[in-house]
């Protein structure tokens, strides 16, 4: 058995829409069927008993080592606590050969454990040990490491429901919401709302409570000291017990409560002066410490917090104790599960020590020994849910504290007897403000019921109905994809919107190129998502990045599908058949949104039969209106584009629309009709969208189609008399649709220049010249800049081989170079002589002819 080529799928896919492993996995003739190999299930079981699998894929089709690799994986990820559930391995075209895909949540847990699965079958082959218990706690460690804490998750879960899309942009809790202009961030309880000098004002503990005061919100007396005489002379002045806190602390770092004499105060301020430079002496208050945590103008959850502890059973000691709490599996390490691990290091012996206990104390049945003097979680102290009996005026003054410093999401420490009555009536008071408050107390309370605090905090960045999303439209097919992606942007940015477009050519953010090449994949959308100023996204969506890396988001408004005909790129990545490639090309149809349109060419059977696997609604399009997948739609009274006549016809019920094709430039009057196949998909996308018909007119009618708006796609220049076509076609459907079009256009001689492209097959490269040599009278050959694997004059032979049987052609040139080969067909050319250049440097060659046409 032998792994290769593992790719990431970071996006709905060919397998399914959850983000996957996938490799490529070889097993020998004996691998085939792991019943051959002896005793091998019974070894692998011994090593890992919660596999699941192991019967019989399907008659004729017998498990082999890549479907245990499969199940293994899965498995593994499965019993660390990960919720996966998807896994696929299919034998591809070449015996032996396998795709193994394997659902992960996070991305390095899924590659761990396709690498860990790897490992097992290995050992249970070769009869080695394999360590599950290890294997699964590297897996679990990992993932507890890198997923969402609870509070970021728990926004991220209530953004989900909502529909609205997410992208964490870090390994830590930084989370962008929603699409281009609509988006928001969080930094875990951070919103793109919070204002940095409230944030500012909240870690300044003196400041937040002289606002407060100013307010008229309860607070503790207090001030600031810079060293430990200060300190006491402070406890003084205020009179003990005090609290000795750093000005800038967090989690409850620092914090000495219920001070009483000069020592513990010395010895507090060197604790706090450790964390801070500057220290507050302010005064205790007795009583319960409570959360309150304010989400916009409303008090949202509430909780009492205790310190961490321990009760005696006369038996074990306090270490003994502390151990069997931190047995709890709701205690972690760090914030990932509901309660923390209780630590017994110096400031729980100095707070031991002071009730008179030590580590080694057998305390009395039922007493009480507090560790640590702050009731933070993060401490491991634990929390009770008290949301239902907070007194409308201490709500008030929660929301006033938060409201007063500023902060759009805001813990309010309190400390008070009870949470029933005012706290002006029981002497308590708010002892702190806290930005990027904790939630996990909130969502996994030690006792009472979770509150919905994800969805509070949603609730404040998005409206009711808001999903934060803009406006996309995915383009796939065989042919014009590009010109059609950009006839669609066109009319968005007639209606008014800033649109981002990717392409073969590159990604273009409100008509201003931003990237490059060829940007067509998954990166390239997800990159315009993210930009803030993108109103409308278009994306060319091609068959290399779905197969690559699946796409870029997770659902669009309107997927278009061209066509396949006789497809290209055929015999590469196992894609081997146009049925193959229309499985591929239909991923954006599956995820069209619910309330979405796919926009389908009624003329290809295979971009017809799309219609079947589209959770939205479907707008067939063909020039002849009497296509039967069309007229069956039609007369059941749903979304069709068709050409009548002089017109293009877009009808739904009693609804028709008509679009002079004299007003499509693009169309060269409709005798252009590969044009015209684009021209009415990118009307049904722009109704898909909802666009107004008057914007959709003037889009079509101002879209021209030049070198500069759409480079390599039937750009017409002249020269000295004679018509030059410059073109990116580059298989079969391509160069048919250029020669039925050069047809429609008067010459009194016809030349091309041509190149292949080698990763292309033999019978696609030599298809090319057979449409051409009964079309053309001079073809010139050229050898490309890259031949793609190919040797040195193998595609030229190809293309010669093409011609052998052409009825039209009469002069057949072999050029080494491009420019050279369109300076030799200029070279021969006459007034009212047609051209077409076949390029291959799209942007060099189009300056290249430019050039020439301007002498």
């Amino acid at each position: 058995m032998k792994v290769s080529r593992i790719r990431v799928l970071r996006g709905p896919n060919l397998w399914s829409r959850h983000t996957s492993i996938e490799a490529i996995v070889s097993c020998s003739e004996a691998a085939r069927d792991i019943a051959a190999l002896p005793d091998f299930e019974v070894r692998l079981r011994a090593r890992f008993p919660g596999i699941e699998f192991l019967e019989p894929a399907s008659p004729g089709h017998p498990l082999s080592l890549a479907h245990v690799l499969e199940s293994a994986a899965l498995c593994l990820q499965k019993q660390a606590g990960c919720p996966v559930t998807f896994s696929r391995a299919v034998e591809t075209v070449e015996r032996g050969t396998y795709q193994v895909v394997v659902e992960y949540t996070e991305e390095a847990v899924g590659r761990l454990a396709f690498e860990l699965a790897e490992v097992l079958v290995r050992s249970a082959l070769d009869n080695t040990p394999f360590d599950l218990a290890q294997a699964l706690a590297r897996l679990r460690e990992l993932d507890e490491d890198i997923r969402l804490g609870p509070s970021t998750g728990a926004i991220v879960q209530a953004a989900v429901a909502r529909g609205i899309p997410y992208r964490r942009l870090t390994e830590g809790s930084m989370v962008q919401f929603g699409w281009g202009s609509r988006q928001r961030r969080i930094q875990a309880a951070e919103t793109s709302n919070t204002g940095a000098i409230a944030e500012s004002i909240a870690q300044d503990k003196e400041l937040t409570k002289a606002l407060l005061h100013a307010a008229g919100v309860p607070v503790p007396q207090g001030r600031s000291v810079s060293d430990p005489e200060e300190a006491w002379k402070a406890a003084c002045e205020i009179g003990a017990p005090v609290v000795v806190k750093p000005r800038d602390g967090n989690q409850g770092k620092g914090v000495a409560v219920n001070i009483r004499t000069r020592e513990e105060v010395f010895k507090a301020f060197e604790v706090a002066y450790a964390i801070s430079s500057d220290v507050i002496v302010e005064r205790y208050i007795s009583g319960h410490d409570f959360r309150l945590l304010v989400v916009g103008k409303h008090l949202v959850a509430a909780a009492r917090r205790a310190p961490p502890q321990v009760i005696g059973d006369g038996k074990h000691s306090i270490a003994e104790l502390i151990e069997e709490l931190n047995r709890d599996p709701r205690r972690g390490d760090g914030h990932a599960t509901s309660l923390t691990k209780i630590r017994l290091d110096d400031i729980a012996r100095a707070v031991m020590a002071k009730q008179g206990y030590t580590p080694e104390s057998i305390p009395p049945k039922g007493a009480i020994v507090v560790l640590r003097n702050n009731a933070n979680l993060s401490t491991g102290g634990t929390a009770t849910d008290v949301t239902d009996d907070v007194h409308p005026e201490v709500a008030a003054r929660a929301v006033e504290a938060a409201q007063m410093v500023g902060l759009d999401i805001c813990g309010v420490d309190m400390v008070c007897e009870t949470v029933i009555k005012p706290l002006e009536e029981q002497g308590g008071g708010i002892v702190e403000v806290n930005a990027a408050p904790g939630l996990r107390m909130h969502l996994q309370p030690s006792y009472g019921k979770s509150r919905p605090v994800g969805e509070a905090i949603i609730s404040t960045m998005f409206a009711d109905g808001d999903d934060g999303r803009i406006p996309v439209v995915a383009v796939a097919g065989t042919n014009g994809k590009t010109t059609t992606v950009r006839l669609i942007a066109h009319i968005l940015k007639t209606n008014k919107y800033r649109v981002g477009m990717t392409g073969t050519d590159g990604v273009y953010i409100d008509n201003r190129r931003i990237d490059t090449g060829d940007c067509s994949g998954p990166r390239s959308a997800r990159n315009v998502l993210l930009h803030p100023e993108v109103d409308a996204a278009v994306f060319e969506t091609a068959r290399g990045g779905v197969l690559r890396e699946g796409l870029g988001f997770d659902r669009c408004n309107v997927a278009v599908v061209t066509n396949i005909g006789m497809g290209d790129h055929l015999g590469l990545n196992y894609i081997t058949t146009v049925e193959d490639l229309a499985v591929v090309k239909r991923v954006i149809v599956q995820n069209v949104a619910p309330n979405g349109m796919a926009v389908l060419n009624a003329a290809d059977p295979m971009v017809a039969g799309m219609a079947a696997v589209c959770p939205g609604a479907v707008t067939y399009f063909a020039k002849d209106v009497h296509e039967p997948v069309l007229t069956t739609h039609r007369a059941q009274g749903r979304r069709v584009v068709y050409v009548d006549g002089d017109a293009i016809v877009a009808e739904e019920g009693k609804f028709a629309h008509r679009i002079r094709l004299a007003d499509i430039p693009l169309t060269h009057n409709g005798t252009i009709g590969f044009q015209v196949e684009n021209a009415m998909a990118a009307i049904a996308a722009a109704w898909g969208l909802g666009i107004d018909w008057d914007i959709v007119h003037a889009g079509l009618k101002t879209f021209v189609n030049n070198a500069s708006t759409a480079p390599g796609r039937f750009n017409l220049f002249s020269y000295r008399g004679a018509t030059l076509i410059a073109d990116y076609g580059h298989n079969p459907d391509a160069i048919a649709a250029l020669v039925r079009a050069v047809e429609s256009m008067p010459a009194k001689r016809r030349s091309v220049v041509i190149s292949g492209a080698g990763d292309r097959r033999d019978i696609d490269i030599r298809r090319q010249t057979e449409i051409l040599g009964d079309a053309f009278d001079e073809v010139v050959l050229y050898e490309d800049q890259c031949q793609r694997g190919r040797a040195d004059g193998e595609v030229i032979a190809l293309l010669r081989e093409g011609l052998a049987k052409a009825k039209r052609t009469s002069s057949i040139k072999e050029i080494r170079g491009e420019f050279l080969a369109i300076d030799t067909a200029l070279a021969s050319l006459s007034s009212g002589d047609l051209c077409l250049i076949l390029i291959d440097q799209v942007e060099e060659a189009l300056a290249h002819i430019a050039k020439r046409a301007a002498e």
